[in-house]
């Protein structure tokens, strides 16, 4: 069984017990390192920049990639994974996948860490960050691919929507609206391309080809 496919059921399956067991922490075991075991799966997985050193949660760095707030995050998360994880698995192997992910799980949360250390409400969850590092890492290796994005019917060219998104994610960042963690994903997007930088710098020959046509 392929690293692709244990990371994406074990997700699904967390996620859907995190959503629809337990029950949810009160506010006090929410905020305390000292309620994590009367706190809800959910909870418990929960990225908290404010409380990762002081209730020493670091744990939460990886679990929090593992469940999402509601059906439609997963659903949109796992289906990105699998469009694009398993042929960039196939193309550099097994091991080096397990890499790319996690270390990009870990990674993308950085600047929400700093952005947040000191509010003790900010919560987070969700692969999106290692999943934007699978996706950039993806953009290279396959520059010719197009990506679909609903509700544009028109596809885009990979590496257009590569700047494209790097851009949004940037200026989102900047903006702090919304419940979405563009920080994540831009941290996972950066570290996608560093990945393949750094360990197959080739690549970006294929790249650098079709962006000059």
């Amino acid at each position: 069984m392929s690293v692709a496919l244990l990371i994406f059921v074990a997700t699904v399956v967390a996620s859907l017990l995190a959503l629809y067991t337990g029950r949810p922490a009160t506010d006090t075991e929410s905020r305390s390192g000292g309620g994590r075991r009367r706190a809800s799966l959910l909870e418990r997985c929960l990225f908290r920049p404010y409380w990762l050193v002081r209730a020493r949660q670091y744990d939460t760095l990886v679990t929090s990639g593992f469940v999402h707030g509601d059906l439609f995050h997963l659903l949109f998360n796992m289906m990105t994974f699998w469009f694009f994880a398993f042929p960039l698995e196939a193309r550099i192997g097994e091991a080096a996948f397990a890499v790319l992910y996690f270390v990009g799980l870990v990674v993308s949360d950085v600047g929400t860490y700093f952005k947040h250390r000191h509010d003790p409400h900010y919560a987070s969850l969700g692969a999106s960050g290692a999943i934007s590092a699978v996706l950039f890492a993806h953009i290279v290796y396959f520059p010719d691919n197009s990506i679909l994005i609903l509700p544009i019917p028109v596809p885009i060219p990979a590496p257009v929507f590569a700047v494209l998104y790097l851009f949004f994610t940037w200026y989102s960042a900047r903006q702090q609206r919304g419940r979405i963690n563009h920080d994540a994903h831009l941290g996972g997007a950066v570290f996608g391309l560093l990945f393949v930088l750094l360990t197959d710098p080739a690549a970006y020959g294929g790249l650098l080809r079709t962006i000059s046509g």
